[in-house]
């Protein structure tokens, strides 16, 4: 009967340690190496999630040079591998360049069991929950959900999707307010896919895209012989949309003689193109999205009231990439993905600063910011592994004092992240969740009230 234990690789030339260890984590799989030819043979046929290296390795069982060529190898094979580090030389010095270099954590000898076995687990525990989000993202962009492509672990990105889901199955016009680059546009899509209108057309139309003088032909249409250049009879945005969804993207960038004429159409769902004289009865469902402050283009007069209400029956606030804890690096990945299948196969996956950095940052320009960085970087890339530069953003500049004493702050934020992303998955159901996390519910209640978390 094969074995469904998780593998644990431990690299350690003491064979009394050896021995010891091997008995202690009884609940993995434990696969024992002494030398870096023996660890890398043994990362190839195990593909263990997590690693336990001492750095002190012979040929150079006193110093750690040996022990750092083993780090380098794994990430650049296995990069996702989580690599526990021990060794009681230069424990500082050795901590830090450790963690630059990949490592999930650093623990200086002589080891204790119990502690080191905790790190473990939490190694393994953040390892599963990462290969289970690449999973879903995966199915995300090839099942294609309600809600088209979107990929999201965070709680305030689910919350949206609900709400899409549950508008979606009525008329009711829905107007999306986010910062620019938030994917409105994939929304209002999801809305259309989600509604009895998903065999209708979508059509889409960025009013801010589009000079105030032609976007009226543009939503309305026009007749032949209507102005100079009208040649033939053209239908506008609107009339091609019957039977289906309008988005009107940037609608606040509408000018004010439009919106009255947008008004009567939505008050009385027949268009008249330009130079035309003959009502054309449209049905379509309106979803609208702006970066703008609508209620207050209200007060200052630019933008009519009624029309606000007419298309506003339904306001989403689509949150920034920085309210959605976890997705960015999440997105990063899923962009990865595909974009090295296409341009550049030898890339997978990303270094340790590039995670650092991507989780930094502070995603100006939102979600199709990330895409285009990370789409650059594949491009650009040299080597196996998209680093930090690849992407131009700024490394960590935190001192190596200060990054020593906040290897605990730092495993607490990803205890953060994880248990985040876990309730996200579980729409908030705590049991659910505790199960995902691999921990009872008590110990769940217990991080959600440390780290002050909300259901």
């Amino acid at each position: 009967m094969a074995d469904t234990k998780p593998k644990l690789l431990v690299v350690e030339d003491d064979e009394g340690l050896q021995a010891q260890l091997k008995w202690a984590y009884e609940d993995f799989n434990v696969v024992l190496a002494g030398t870096r030819e023996a660890a890398l043979a043994a990362l190839r046929a195990e593909e263990p999630a997590v690693v336990t290296l001492d750095l002190g390795l012979p040929p150079d069982p006193d110093g750690t040079s040996e022990g750092f060529a083993v780090l380098e190898a794994i990430m650049a094979l296995k990069p996702d591998t989580k690599v526990i580090v021990a060794s009681g030389h230069g424990a500082r010095e050795s901590a830090l360049r450790a963690v630059e270099q990949g490592a999930y954590d650093f623990y200086q000898k002589p080891v204790d069991i119990d502690t080191l076995g905790l790190i473990v687990q939490r190694a393994y525990r953040l390892h599963r929950l990462e290969q289970e989000n690449r999973s879903l993202a995966e199915k995300v962009g090839e099942d294609r959900t309600v809600l088209g492509s979107m990929v999201t672990a965070a709680p305030e990105m689910a919350k949206v999707a609900r709400t899409i889901e549950r508008v979606a199955r009525t008329n009711v016009s829905v107007m999306l307010l986010g910062a620019s680059g938030t994917g409105k546009e994939l929304l209002a899509r999801g809305v259309h896919e989600s509604s009895d209108r998903r065999n209708g057309a979508f059509v889409a139309i960025n009013c801010a895209a589009i000079p105030e003088n032609l976007l009226e032909s543009e939503l309305f249409g026009h007749e032949r012989g209507a102005f100079t250049g009208a040649v033939k009879m053209t239908e506008g945005k609107i009339e091609m949309a019957h039977g289906g969804t309008l988005f009107l993207d940037e609608v606040g960038d509408i000018p004010l003689p439009l919106q009255v004429k947008l008004l009567r159409f939505l008050q009385e769902r027949t268009i008249e193109r330009i130079g035309g004289r003959k009502p054309i009865a449209v049905d379509t469902r309106i979803v609208c999205a702006t970066h703008q402050n609508l209620e207050a283009m209200i007060g200052e007069g630019i933008f009519r009231e009624d029309l606000f209400y007419r298309l506003a029956e339904i306001v989403v606030k689509v949150p920034t990439l920085t309210e959605r804890p976890g997705d960015a690096v999440l997105l990063a990945k899923h962009f990865l993905t595909g974009f090295a299948k296409e341009m550049n196969p030898q890339v997978k996956g990303f270094a340790a600063d590039a995670l650092a950095a991507i989780d930094g940052w502070g995603w100006p320009g939102n979600v199709r910011e990330l895409e285009n960085r990370v789409k650059r970087a594949v491009i650009m890339a040299d080597g196996k592994l998209i680093s930090a530069e690849d992407l131009d953003l700024p490394q960590s500049d935190e001192d190596g004092a200060d990054l020593a004493l906040n290897l605990k702050a730092a495993r607490e934020q990803a205890d953060r992240r994880m248990i985040r992303q876990a309730l996200a998955r579980s729409e908030g159901n705590i049991s659910n969740t505790a199960k995902l996390l691999g921990i009872s519910r008590p110990t769940l209640y217990d991080l959600l009230k440390q780290y002050d978390l909300q259901t």
